[in-house]
């Protein structure tokens, strides 16, 4: 192998031979860069067919119910007599309950802003990247920073009454707590599951629990004024 402090000129016409930094290529040839030609082996995407196949069957299942079951459609809308609760479609019956409790400033802008931001930060940071259990590592500082979030998260709740919040939340707490204390070697197999899963199932899966329960409420628990209600009740 040529000096690395070596940048005598040469003349050639294979880049990749020429032990020099620079190569003049003349007129008279072109740059060549032979290489092994390896086989190839023509592979289709299962992902994607995976994906295709469920887009593929969702379609045909919704299809089949818009065609079965009539849509729950109100009557025509008036502005003199509007209903009590007024509901928002139920995609967004979880934001409106978050509205019951937060500022509108709060629940509409921040918290989903933060979300959002959230969900595109989160996957650069470079935490528990090889996605091994949260707890098998650093057990001891991980454990700190979870029990300062944890009670941080619990606390705001619980200032603002958001008990239908601060409930999915204990719930992820206590099963992370188990799977701090669990381990892939545990007699259950429960155990062993939560002791293997990484901080972005954690995350995402606070995240969903959260979503459902205040849809849920958001739905079927709220009648006039926002009030509580039970669902055999009526709204």
């Amino acid at each position: 192998m040529a000096d690395p402090k070596d940048f005598a000129a040469g003349i050639d016409s294979n880049a990749k031979k020429a032990p020099r930094r620079i190569v003049f290529v003349t007129r008279r040839t072109s740059a060549q860069v032979k290489a092994e030609t390896e086989d190839q082996v023509q592979t289709f995407p299962e992902v994607l067919f995976r994906a295709a196949v469920a887009v593929e069957a969702l379609a045909a299942i919704l299809v089949w119910i818009a065609l079965i079951f009539n849509a729950p459609l109100e009557g025509l809308a008036d502005p003199s007599h509007t209903p009590n609760p007024a509901k928002a479609p139920w995609y967004f019956l979880g934001l409106q309950e978050m509205l019951h409790y937060f500022p509108p400033v709060v629940a509409g802008v921040m918290v989903p802003g933060l979300v959002v931001m959230a969900l595109i930060v989160i996957p650069y940071f470079n935490i528990n990247i090889e996605a091994e259990g949260f707890f098998l590592k650093d057990r001891q500082r991980r454990l700190r920073i979870f029990y300062i979030v944890a009670a941080a998260l619990s606390i705001f709740l619980a200032w603002f009454h958001v008990i239908v919040a601060l409930v999915p939340t204990l719930i992820m707490a206590g099963l992370m707590l188990i799977a701090s204390r669990s381990s892939p070697k545990s007699p259950s197999a429960f155990r062993r599951y939560l002791a293997a899963r990484p901080l972005s199932y954690w995350v995402m899966t606070w995240f969903l629990f959260e979503l459902v329960v205040l849809t849920a409420v958001g739905t079927l628990f709220r009648g006039p004024g926002w009030s509580w209600v039970w669902p055999w009740q009526g709204s």
